[in-house]
């Protein structure tokens, strides 16, 4: 998802320090249970994200645990908070690993932590599902696929060129100006695909603006905007700063159509923008609450929590069931057969659809774009993507 994710250089020098010596053996789960560990930002400037992804892995330890278990065993979820850290993240990964004794782990939710802790589990042969980061980083490292390392997201540049299309062929969309978040990876990724496929498809950007992650005054930069007088405003960011802008650029009578992606997919942004601010807006994001393949999920989250869930909680629940299914194919707790199972994953029922691993450990699966009516999201596209 894109989630806070700067991928800073203390990340990967956190990891070596870490691994500077081998960690002592990964221990083992007790004969009645499987351990599955939990590394997420449970405190920190990104508690949102991770406590939410947590809420979602925990129901689908639930669901399996009360259904009996995993061949026999029940599930033991062993949770660690990486304080929203890269240094923490690798320490809680060590922690799971080398004296929890977990045959895997779920999380980081956001991309620097996922990217910190993936030397450990790499080097510990012990396998990490990403549920939220989506950038390509997160499995391939200079070409080459982390051999223990996958995701339950589908990754930034299938957003970006989804996103890119969809102006370009739904709204008829000739012109384009970007809009993204200058101190974050995931939004400047995101803004530099959407360019590349909006112009190969026959579309000019005409125009590149910025901000920064809190800021909250945008109008100076938003009049500009509409001074280019563009037929869409891409704008991939996080839902905080999105409900600002769009609430501004309305102010200042930009009415044109507003285009963003996952990020936005909060309650929150409506709560910030206004209802009325955000008609004329479209998104992509994971799934639909209008989709009659989720209303299992939904339902079983609003039975459990007494709310909705976001994005962030669908995407734990499914890297979950990810994992449960991949523990019952591998037929033990083997770290390296969860592995070979996670890398077979085909046409898999998750909460947000099904689901199919590639060759670079990213899930094959539908992008929907939303429409915002009247504080309600009504589900434009749903776009498959093609196999690599």
């Amino acid at each position: 998802m894109f989630f806070g994710k700067k991928l800073t250089r203390i990340a990967a020098v956190a990891a070596a320090v870490v691994m500077t010596g081998a960690l002592a053996g990964c221990g083992s789960s007790s004969g009645d249970t499987i351990k599955i560990g939990a590394n997420f930002e449970l405190t920190g400037n990104v508690a949102n994200y991770g406590s939410a992804t947590y809420d979602g892995l925990k129901l689908a330890v639930k669901e399996a645990n009360d259904a009996g278990g995993i061949n026999g065993k029940k599930i033991e979820l062993v949770a660690v908070d990486n304080k929203s850290t890269a240094e923490e993240a690798v320490n809680a990964a060590t922690k799971l690993i080398s004296s929890d004794g977990v045959k895997i782990v779920v999380g980081p939710a956001v991309t620097a932590n996922v990217i910190a802790e993936s030397q450990v589990a790499n080097d510990n042969e012990v396998p990490v599902v990403a549920p939220d980061a989506t950038s390509p980083a997160v499995t391939v490292e200079n070409g080459k696929v982390k051999p223990y390392i996958f995701r339950s997201c589908f990754i930034d540049p299938q957003q970006g060129e989804v996103m890119a299309k969809f102006a370009h062929e739904n709204l008829k969309a000739k012109t384009a100006v970007i809009y993204v978040d200058n101190s974050s990876d995931y939004s400047k990724s995101l803004g530099q695909v959407f360019k590349e496929k909006f112009e190969a498809a026959g579309g000019k950007v005409v125009g590149s603006e910025a901000f920064l992650a809190k800021d909250t005054d945008f109008k100076a930069t938003l009049t500009t905007i509409k001074n280019y007088n563009a037929d869409v405003v891409f704008i991939p960011a996080y839902y905080e700063e999105v409900g600002k802008i769009v609430k501004q650029a309305r102010e200042l009578g930009i009415t044109c159509p507003l285009l963003g992606t996952d990020g936005w997919d909060d309650t929150k942004v409506v709560d910030i923008a206004g209802a009325d601010a955000l008609n004329n807006t479209y998104f992509s994001t994971h799934y639909s609450e209008k989709d009659e393949a989720v209303q299992g999920f939904l339902k079983a989250f609003e039975a459990e929590y007494g709310h909705k869930p976001n994005v962030f909680a669908a995407l734990g629940y499914d890297a979950g069931k990810m994992i449960i299914d991949a523990i019952k194919r591998a037929g033990s707790d083997d770290p390296k057969a969860i592995a070979k199972a996670l890398a077979e994953t085909k046409d898999l029922q998750v909460g947000t659809g099904k689901i199919t691993m590639d060759k670079n450990h990213n899930p094959i699966k539908d992008a929907v774009i939303l429409e915002m009516k009247n504080g309600d999201k009504i589900m434009k596209a749903k776009i498959a993507p093609n196999a690599e």
